[in-house]
């Protein structure tokens, strides 16, 4: 009988998390994923079908298995590197959907522009460890304030060198006080 009770265990999300990521790079899958695009379904429901597919492979039963996948959250909060994992597992599904539904060249250009932003947050966050960590803040509570004003455009999560500077500046002028 399927396990359709408790909560997966840390090694039952493991191996999904592995199963789905090796299955979803295997180019027979990528092209099923495809092809239910191109027939106008939605790719998200060839990768639940997949996930589904490897929780009866685990013997568990599939409404119950994707059932557990919302509750990961709050049953492995302080489980730092299951969280890691989990969230690695939910970025893959979203790759594995977009490769399918962008195309080729399309999906090309999304992930270059992706690692186009990553580089530049990174040096963004390369030059913020400079400074103190209140200043720290404020250029956070600076990106925090850019992101609401675009809609949260990715690209608004990236502030340049002089803009940083600006910010800090503006944090460290002493106040005039009127006497």
């Amino acid at each position: 009988m399927a396990q359709n009770t408790g909560m997966l265990s840390r090694d039952q999300l493991l191996y999904l998390f592995d199963r789905f990521d090796y299955l979803t790079s295997l180019p027979d899958v990528k092209k099923r994923i495809a092809e239910a695009v191109l027939d106008n379904q939605e790719a998200v429901a060839v990768t639940t079908a997949i996930q589904e597919e490897i929780f009866l492979e685990m013997g568990v039963d599939p409404s119950f298995g994707i059932g557990c996948l919302g509750k990961v959250n709050m049953a492995y909060e302080n489980d730092r590197d299951l969280m890691i994992r989990f969230y690695g597992f939910v970025a893959k599904e979203e790759i594995a959907c977009d490769e399918a539904e962008l195309g080729t060249d399309e999906f090309a250009k999304k992930m270059r522009n992706q690692h186009d932003l990553q580089a530049q947050q990174l040096k963004m966050l390369k030059h913020m460890r400079k400074f103190h960590t209140d200043d720290q803040s404020a250029i956070l509570g600076k990106l925090h304030e850019q992101l609401q004003n675009s809609d949260f455009d990715n690209w608004a999560s990236v502030m340049p060198v002089e803009q940083i500077q600006e910010v800090v500046r503006k944090r460290n002028v002493p106040i005039a006080r009127a006497n």
